[in-house]
C-alpha cells in the first residue's frame, strides 16, 4: 500500500523514447536494473569515498558507500509507504557522476573548468551519464530512464534556480521534488557520516574519547552500552553504540517526515511539488546533533593532515591531466576527439576524467607525464 502522496509508476511521466512495458517489472524496477547493469556504477567500486583504497580494502569506496545509502533509503521509504522502487533507483544512481578521489578530485575538475568559464557538478554530470555517455541499447541513446528518477538525480540534493539553468526546464525546477527524491541527500548524509566515523575510527584518525567528548548523540549511546556490555572490547562497543545512534537518526526522519507531512495536509505528489519547502528533513534537535557530526567529521577527518597528501596527489593528477589535454587534443581517444564537434574542448576534457576510476587516471597519468617530458 502506498500513501497518498507518493509516486505511482502508472503516473509517471515516462521515458524519453517510448518502450513496450515489461511483463514483470514495472519501470523504476528496471530504471534500477539498467543502473546496476551500466559501467558507470561499476566503476564507483574504484573510486575514493574518503580514504583510498590504498590504505585498506576495508574502506568503503564509492560502490559501498551507495550500496549503505540504498539500504537506509528503502528502509525509510517501507516506513513512509512511498515508492521503495523509486527510491532504490535514485539511491543507486546519487553517486555516479562523481569524478576519482572523491570530493578532492570533483574540487580540482570544478576549479580547471572555471579557468574555461565553465563548472563541474557531479549531478549534471551524472544527468549526462545517463542521457548520454551510457551505450547499450540499439534502439536509444543512453538509459532512457524515467523522468522520475531523471528528475530525482539532479533535484535530490538542492534546488536548482530555472534562470540560471535554462537546459533544465523540462525538470520543474519550479517545483520541489517527490518525497522519494528528497529523502536521498539524507540518506546519503546518515550513511556517509556513520560510515566516515567508522572508517575514521578503523585508521586511528579518530579516538574514542574525543568522538565521545565532541557528540553527545554518539556519547548518549555509548553510555548505554557501556552498561550492557562492561566487559566488551572498546572496538565492538564502538560499533554498537554507531549502530544506535545510525538507527536513531533513521528513526527521526521517519517520524519527523511523517509529521512534517501530516501537519502540512498534503494529499498528492502534485502538493508535495507544489509546497514551498521540502518536507523530508530531521527534527530540530535531531539536525542539530548531525551538523555536529558533520562539522566534527570535517575538522578531524577531511581536513586532516594525514589525509592532505592524498588529496593533493589526487588533484595534482587531475590538474595535469586537464592541462595535459588541452595543450594535446589530438592525444584524446578519438570518441571523445569527435565530441569536440559539439562541445567545448574543456568539457570534453572534463567528462572524459570524471569517467575515471582511481586507479585508471594513476596508470594514465604516469604514461602522459613520461610522454609529455619526451615531447
Amino acid at each position: 500500500m502506498l500513501a497518498s502522496y507518493a509516486v505511482r509508476v502508472e503516473s509517471s511521466l515516462g521515458r524519453r523514447y517510448p518502450e513496450a512495458p515489461h511483463p514483470y517489472r514495472d519501470d523504476f524496477q528496471r530504471d534500477r536494473d539498467r543502473i546496476i547493469h551500466a559501467r558507470a556504477f561499476r566503476r564507483l567500486e574504484n573510486k575514493t569515498q574518503v580514504f583510498t583504497h590504498r590504505l585498506s580494502d576495508h574502506f568503503r569506496t564509492r560502490l559501498t558507500h551507495t550500496i549503505e545509502v540504498a539500504q537506509i533509503s528503502r528502509t525509510i521509504a517501507s516506513a513512509l509507504q512511498l515508492n521503495e522502487g523509486l527510491v532504490e533507483a535514485l539511491a543507486l544512481v546519487h553517486d555516479i557522476g562523481h569524478p576519482p578521489f572523491g570530493h578532492s578530485g570533483e574540487r580540482a575538475l570544478d576549479a580547471a573548468m572555471l579557468e574555461h568559464g565553465e563548472t563541474f557538478d557531479h549531478n549534471l554530470h551524472a544527468l549526462r551519464i545517463v542521457e548520454r555517455f551510457e551505450q547499450r541499447y540499439a534502439s536509444h541513446p543512453g538509459l532512457n530512464l524515467t523522468f522520475e528518477v531523471r528528475e530525482g538525480i539532479i533535484k535530490h540534493s538542492h534546488d536548482y534556480a530555472p534562470e540560471y539553468y535554462p537546459e533544465l526546464a523540462e525538470y520543474l525546477l519550479d517545483q520541489r521534488p517527490p518525497l522519494e527524491a528528497q529523502l536521498i541527500d539524507h540518506t546519503d548524509e546518515i550513511a556517509y557520516n556513520t560510515a566516515d566515523l567508522d572508517d575514521g575510527y578503523e585508521a586511528r584518525l579518530l579516538k574514542l574519547d574525543d568522538i565521545r567528548r565532541e557528540l553527545t548523540l554518539f556519547d548518549r549511546y555509548f553510555r548505554q552500552v557501556e552498561r550492557e556490555f562492561s566487559g566488551v572490547r572498546d572496538k565492538l562497543r564502538f560499533n554498537e553504540a554507531l549502530k544506535r545512534m545510525l538507527n536513531h537518526l533513521v528513526t527521526d526522519l521517519i517520524e519527523n517526515t511523517r509529521n512534517r507531512v501530516q501537519a502540512a495536509g498534503v494529499q498528492s505528489v502534485e502538493d508535495i511539488r507544489k509546497y514551498p519547502e521540502r518536507l523530508a528533513a530531521f527534527s530540530p534537535t535531531t539536525d542539530n546533533e548531525r551538523a555536529q557530526i558533520k562539522q566534527f567529521l570535517h575538522q578531524n577527518v577531511y581536513q586532516s593532515e594525514s589525509l592532505r597528501p592524498q588529496k593533493a596527489d589526487g588533484e595534482r593528477v587531475v590538474k595535469d591531466l586537464f592541462r595535459y589535454w588541452m595543450e594535446h587534443p589530438l592525444d584524446l581517444p578519438a570518441s571523445y576527439q569527435r565530441q569536440m564537434k559539439s562541445e567545448s574542448r574543456a568539457r570534453v576534457i572534463c567528462d572524459y576524467i570524471a569517467g575515471m576510476t582511481d586507479n585508471y587516471i594513476l596508470d594514465l597519468h604516469k604514461k602522459l607525464m613520461a610522454r609529455s617530458i619526451s615531447k
